[in-house]
């Protein structure tokens, strides 16, 4: 089968509070969702009409058993999400305190099931065939997570639209100084390269956007956008530079808003849309799920986005 879109990399359950601007200490009540980066941005892509499947991985648990079964529900395919044996599904936590500040808690351990998948385990075809491979710098964190991406983007061959989402986490990494080694490996591999101000420090060593565009170019990929937050987000190509001012929105939880910025920029991208327009509908759908609290069930549809830069424009 072929794929308009296939991400690669972090997996796991949303247990979010159902209060706003309270600690976890003191939250009563949560909501659970299906959760992690690259699966939100499948889950996004598909909510644009996209063909779409992850490559994952889950414990052999109820709540492995609940991640496959919201992916089929979303229209995500599951056929290269594997059960790993002695090792629990994720779990996430978060705090919610707007407009800009929401903790996040991470239980991965002893080891993330989707940090295990290995490079014999790919279906390359799969992957090389795929109008957009998404994957993230998370999963270069550790191995065989890391050869597994490097086979698949060896398999890609740069072809378009080979996108590596900088996603900067912190926990984990021992230091920021070998996320930003290892991005900084994977860049020359890609063609279009998206991440936040610190994501892009960490990766370059800029923070100024501009200054942080012409790194990422100058180390192989077409394409870097870079996401401004409430200051909207700016892109550079060899012949363009583009800063798009934010679309305004409430937020109650930003923690979806790039994931849902991912995969309407898949699909633009896979439209073929002008930089332009494809950097508007991005940076709506990110607005609109800042706006929600949960994540994968708040991705927007297109007519959705559409209605959105609709009302902005009037």
């Amino acid at each position: 089968m072929t794929y308009d879109v296939v991400t690669m990399g972090r997996v796991g359950v949303d247990v979010y509070p159902l209060q706003i601007g309270v600690g976890l200490e003191d939250v009563e009540t949560f909501g659970k969702f299906l959760g992690g980066s690259a699966t939100n941005v499948a889950v996004a892509a598909a909510r644009h009409g996209r063909r779409t499947a992850v490559v994952t991985r889950v414990g052999r648990d109820p709540f492995g058993r609940f991640v496959r079964r919201a992916l089929r529900g979303f229209g995500v395919d599951d056929a290269f999400l594997a059960e790993v044996e002695g090792l629990p599904t994720p779990v996430t936590f978060c705090e919610m305190f707007p407009p800009d500040d929401f903790p996040i808690y991470f239980y991965r351990w002893p080891k993330a099931p989707d940090l295990t998948i290995a490079p014999d385990e790919l279906d390359l075809e799969a992957v090389a065939g795929a109008g957009a491979f998404w994957a993230t710098v998370t999963g270069l964190s550790a191995e065989p997570s890391r050869s597994a991406h490097h086979a698949a983007w060896h398999a890609r061959d740069r072809a378009p639209l080979t996108v590596l989402d900088l996603d900067y986490r912190p926990q984990f990494w021992d230091t920021q100084t070998a996320a930003g080694r290892a991005a900084r490996l994977a860049l020359p591999h890609v063609t279009v390269a998206v991440g936040n101000r610190e994501e892009c420090f960490t990766a370059v060593g800029e923070r100024d956007p501009h200054r942080a565009a012409e790194a990422l170019l100058g180390l192989g990929p077409d394409l870097a956008v870079v996401k401004l937050g409430p200051d909207g987000v700016l892109a550079r190509t060899a012949e363009t530079t583009l800063e798009i001012p934010p679309h305004p929105v409430k937020a109650l939880n930003g923690l979806g808003a790039g994931d849902a910025f991912g995969g309407a920029l898949c699909h633009a991208l896979l439209e073929g849309w002008p930089l332009e327009r494809t950097l508007r509908f991005a940076s709506a759908a990110g607005a609109l799920v800042a706006a929600r609290i949960e994540c994968s069930t708040a991705m927007p549809t297109t007519a959705e986005v559409l209605s959105a830069l609709e009302d902005s424009d009037a």
